[in-house]
């Protein structure tokens, strides 16, 4: 089955000729790649949040799986839904699932359930795919969209994939898709926003999730990122840096009340 795109024309364009220019433009020219584990990677309108994204995938090589965990948005279907078989579609073509990754994932950890409901209208996993498909015009992918879960069932699931990963005999990017505050005044919001990186850098998965939660910080991607970084820390990561932070503000020129964004790379 093929997944055909829902937020195409409306988040990023659906001419293929002009996303791909775009994409291109936020990746910048080209500059050494280094491995990494996983990345933070915002997933607002690219007229918003695709500089940051753009900063964020740039300096990261994209192998040939990426495997992008992203929140649900709408509460379609399974709280835990791996995209398990066939291809999405986007502006600038198919993009294959790693079926055999997903195969292997869904062994490994039974909390996560084969499911194409809880994506078919998915923004925050479908805009991180030009980004793939124009660094890694072969790479596959596999899209995990996860709903709300208490930490313990996050940290199986990142303890999980981390283990699979240690398996693969191919290395795989991990893409947690998150923007950080919504809809409070630009300072107010980086306030809240730094508490929240300073456990992403510090490889803290509990930290985060302790902070987002007791902090009401309406961090999207909460539940992926604790996801990825258990993860992360399972496979050995040994540090994460802050590529960018910004805001809608920055765009629109107003911060009265502004949207977050961030970029990470885990190593």
């Amino acid at each position: 089955m093929v997944r055909e795109p829902a937020v195409a024309g409306q988040f990023y364009p659906g001419n293929g000729d002009e996303l791909r220019s775009l994409v291109e433009g936020f990746l910048g020219p080209l500059q050494a790649e280094e491995p990494a584990l996983g990345i933070v990677s915002p997933h607002a309108g690219y007229v918003y949040s695709g500089a940051i994204a753009g900063m964020t995938f740039s300096g990261v090589r994209v192998p040939e799986t990426v495997l992008v965990l992203g929140p649900n948005h709408h509460g379609y279907g399974s709280p835990a839904a791996v995209y398990a078989s066939g291809a999405w579609q986007t502006p600038l073509g198919e993009i294959l699932i790693d079926e055999s990754l997903a195969e292997e994932l869904l062994a490994e950890c039974p909390i996560l359930q084969p499911d194409e409901v809880a994506h078919r209208f998915e923004h925050s996993l479908e805009v991180q795919v030009p980004f793939v498909q124009v660094k890694s015009p072969t790479a596959k992918i596999l899209p995990v969209c996860l709903g709300r879960g208490g930490f313990d069932q996050l940290l199986e699931i990142g303890q999980a994939l981390g283990r699979v990963l240690k398996r693969s005999p191919g290395k795989v990017l991990m893409v947690a898709s998150s923007d950080m505050t919504h809809y409070e005044p630009g300072e107010v919001a980086r306030q809240k926003d730094m508490r929240a990186l300073d456990r992403v850098l510090d490889l803290d998965p509990q930290g985060l999730y302790q902070v987002v939660t007791e902090g009401q910080i309406s961090m999207c991607g909460m539940i992926p990122t604790v996801v990825m970084l258990a993860a992360a820390k399972e496979l050995g990561a040994s540090e994460a840096k802050l590529v960018h932070y910004g805001n809608s503000g920055d765009v629109t020129g107003d911060q009265s009340e502004v949207v977050g964004y961030a970029g990470v790379v885990v190593k």
